[in-house]
């Protein structure tokens, strides 16, 4: 007992013991083996059992959520394998495993190390739909990793003849089962997903034993499939065998045959379509010019095309109705800037000295001065006379005596 820190209550200690076990990573995830005593179902749905071996028996709970999935009748004496994680009930003080999982025993270890390996890729987001690559819908290459002289191979060739024969079809020689097939397998996959040099991939095989199909299982294959950016379809033997290469590709086939039916569009279906597609495309474009034929028709026939000088008439209309305008606005202009001009000359006229001088007046210079007044004259002096229609030049014989 720490004497420091007191005892624990039973509570604290079950409490402690239960995070302990939480906590732990083999008792959180783990598949354990033995046979069914005591199973019990209550009415809520959750199942209680014990499983026991020859040397110890453990108690163990499936909760209804995980009961629901079950697809076998459980039943004393019958051994099984059960997935779950162990942890400790506080107010009993026992732990005891909580199950989510259970299968009928004799499946073997392969089956454990698949059902392990589904689990954790699953959880990665590996199976995830969303991150499901489409297939193209008319690949004009497929790559094929598989054996080159199993069925599969042939069975591909003919249907990719029959369906679609203008697809090119590039094999990747692989073996499919054994120690060496899951490593070359990836390697096809690493080849296809370099070169670029193909639209879509099929992975697959034959039927065979679950050792026989125990290469697409692999979990480096598996990563490498789910990392290729060029779709892949896996086709692994016969419609009721499933690998983890099913889970992880992008795309499923029951069979090699099935997969060659998936990745290559009907050949018959789509040159049917093509043709429908052109009698629709001439019968439309029929319909269309029959239409703008109609409508040209009805243009040429129009009244702005039969006589276009037509259109001009209002406008000639106008335009006369304002050169009329125009021209008696400059005309009117014009006897104004004229009655305006001949006032003005009236003006200047009656200013102009040569019209005194034509009612009877002279004007009088001596060397160009103008000459106002008689008493400004001498008897000699040099004067000039200005008339109306001329000069004259006289001497002054009256006037003031020259100095």
């Amino acid at each position: 007992m720490n004497r420091e820190k007191g005892p624990l209550s039973v509570t604290q200690l079950n409490e402690y013991l239960k995070m302990l076990m939480d906590g732990d990573r083999v008792l959180s995830d783990l598949f354990v083996r033995g046979e069914i005593s005591n199973l019990t179902v209550a009415r809520s749905g959750h199942i209680y059992f014990t499983l026991k071996d020859e040397m110890g028996q453990l108690r163990a709970v499936m909760f209804r959520t995980y009961a629901d999935r079950l697809r076998i009748r459980l039943s004393d004496g019958m051994r099984v394998i059960v997935h779950g994680h162990v942890s400790l009930y506080g107010p009993t003080g026992q732990y005891q495993l909580y199950a989510d999982e259970l299968q009928p025993d004799g499946i073997g270890t392969l089956a454990m190390q698949f059902e392990q390996l589904k689990r954790k890729l699953q959880a990665e987001g590996l199976f995830d739909p969303e991150r499901k690559r489409p297939i193209p819908p008319m690949p004009t290459r497929v790559g094929i990793i598989t054996s080159p002289t199993g069925a599969a191979i042939h069975d591909m060739i003919r249907v990719s003849g029959r369906r679609f024969p203008c697809a090119e079809l590039i094999l990747y020689p692989s073996l499919v089962q054994g120690a060496e097939a899951a490593e070359q397998l990836a390697s096809g996959i690493i080849f296809f997903e370099m070169t670029k040099m193909v639209d879509v991939i099929i992975i697959g095989r034959g039927g065979g034993s679950a050792e026989d199909l125990w290469a697409f299982n692999d979990e480096m294959l598996a990563r490498t499939i789910a990392d290729c950016t060029v779709p892949v379809i896996s086709a692994v033997g016969h419609e009721s065998d499933f690998t983890i290469c099913d889970f992880v590709a992008d795309l499923r086939a029951p069979t090699p045959s099935a997969a060659a039916e998936l990745a290559l569009p009907d050949g018959e279906a789509l040159l049917g379509w093509l043709y429908e597609s052109r009698e629709r495309l001439q019968t439309a474009m029929t319909k269309k010019i029959s239409a703008e034929r109609r409508m040209l028709d009805a243009l040429t026939q129009s009244p702005a095309l039969l006589h276009p000088e037509r259109l001009t008439e209002p406008y000639r209309m106008v335009l006369n109705l304002a050169e009329e305008n125009l021209d008696r606005a400059a005309e009117n202009a014009a006897t104004a800037r004229r009655e305006m001009l001949l006032h003005q000359c009236a003006r200047l006229e009656a200013l102009n000295p040569l019209s005194v001088l034509a009612r009877g007046y002279a004007v009088v210079e001596r060397d160009g001065e103008t000459l106002t007044r008689a008493a400004s004259v001498a008897v000699g002096d040099q004067i000039s006379v200005r008339f109306a229609d001329g000069d004259i030049h006289a001497v002054a014989t009256t006037g003031k005596e020259s100095v």
